[in-house]
């Protein structure tokens, strides 16, 4: 039975939507269990506040210390000129103890991201994103063209081979389509599928 983690940070509430269509997907695949957690705000509060972040996200804050204990860790965050958010970065800057041990070696990973643009860095974003799991010996799980909303081109959409991606707009105001949602949960899916797989030649 995987269990995996959906591990978010999100600022106005896009990428929040996305992890609950991966975590979605995730389920879809019998005996999975499928948690969403995010990575703790780094910017001050009243910062936050006077930016307009969504601060009301009811999925609780993760700890380094939690992660061995999944199957698989999908990573979604938004982008940051070409790369990660700065909270996503700094969460991960912590795993150096897991690394040494080599505790995340051959658990499944994937990305998914956010832009204001449609070409606005999701590409550079989730490669940075793959990168860093790698590093962690982690077995990488995109969003392959099997997902036929890839290919569409009668509608802007995000989708990327390396993951699930929606497009914010500048101001925030695009919410996730539901070809977007539907990457998301098709990628949330591949990868319990895949982690149920690995799971039976581990044991």
């Amino acid at each position: 039975m995987p269990k995996i983690l959906v591990l978010y940070h999100s600022t106005y509430g896009h990428i929040e939507k996305m992890a609950e269509a991966v975590a979605e997907g995730a389920r879809q695949v019998p005996g999975t269990e499928a948690v969403i957690k995010r990575v703790p705000e780094t910017v001050p509060e009243e910062l936050a506040k006077k930016s307009g972040f969504k601060l009301d996200q009811k999925a609780p804050i993760a700890t380094v210390d939690e992660l061995p204990g999944y199957d698989a860790i999908i990573i979604g965050c938004g982008t940051r000129y070409g790369r990660l958010a700065s909270q996503m970065a700094a969460f991960w800057d912590q795993t150096g103890g897991l690394w040494v041990k080599g505790a995340l070696v051959g658990k499944v990973g994937g990305a998914f991201t956010s832009t204001a643009s449609q070409h606005g860095g999701q590409e550079t974003t989730l490669i940075g994103m793959i990168t860093m799991l790698l590093h962690q010996g982690m077995v990488i799980v995109g969003l392959p063209y099997a997902f036929p909303g890839q290919l569409r081109l009668d509608e802007i959409t995000g989708g990327t081979p390396y993951g699930a991606t929606t497009i914010a707009a500048s101001d925030g105001s695009r919410q996730p389509t539901a070809n977007e949602l539907d990457g998301a949960r098709w990628q949330g899916q591949w990868v319990a599928h895949t982690a149920a797989k690995m799971s039976h030649h581990h044991h």
